[in-house]
């Protein structure tokens, strides 16, 4: 079992701001202060969870941001990732951009057009990703490369070769 994690013992000024926060009408800084200062009292994670409101995980992950970062731990931050990841690197953009360029029978797939699913999967075929993708991740790599997706229409199609001569003449 590992060993109970508490904050580290704070400053005059640090108690005085978490004691304001408690006052506070952001229900996030009240959280906050109360799970600092029930850490200061020295209450275990669990037995503050129990009092917020909260998984116990999350107790201490403030307290080990509080630790760290100090009274910043009271303001939220961005949930936004401070990277975003990108699965086709710079370098694969070209050889993505002359695959559209292709037809998908050329890949030995059975349709006609291209979706960004097909693209995904083709993609990995073709060793331009290491691992499965979505076509969301398709379309942000069509983006980078200056380019909008435009959902495939399906047409009526057939195989036989006289079908434009027996296809009904349009009225309108």
């Amino acid at each position: 079992m590992k060993a109970p994690i508490f904050v580290r013992s704070l400053t005059q000024e640090e108690q005085q701001q978490i004691q304001a926060g408690l006052h506070s009408s952001d229900a996030f800084v009240l959280r906050r202060c109360q799970i600092l200062l029930g850490s200061a009292r020295g209450e275990r994670a669990g037995v503050i969870a129990q009092h917020v409101g909260c998984d116990d995980q999350t107790v201490r992950n403030v307290i080990k941001s509080f630790n760290r970062e100090g009274l910043s731990v009271l303001h939220a931050g961005s949930r936004r990732p401070h990277r975003l990841q990108q699965k086709l690197s710079e370098e694969a953009l070209p050889r993505l951009e002359a695959l559209m360029h292709r037809r998908p029978e050329d890949f030995g797939k059975d349709h006609q057009r291209w979706s960004l699913p097909l693209l995904a999967q083709v993609c990995l075929e073709q060793g331009l990703i290491s691992e499965p993708v979505s076509g969301e991740t398709i379309r942000q790599a069509i983006s980078r490369l200056g380019y909008t997706w435009k959902r495939v229409k399906h047409w009526i199609s057939s195989p036989d070769p006289l079908y434009p001569q027996k296809k009904p003449h349009e009225i309108g």
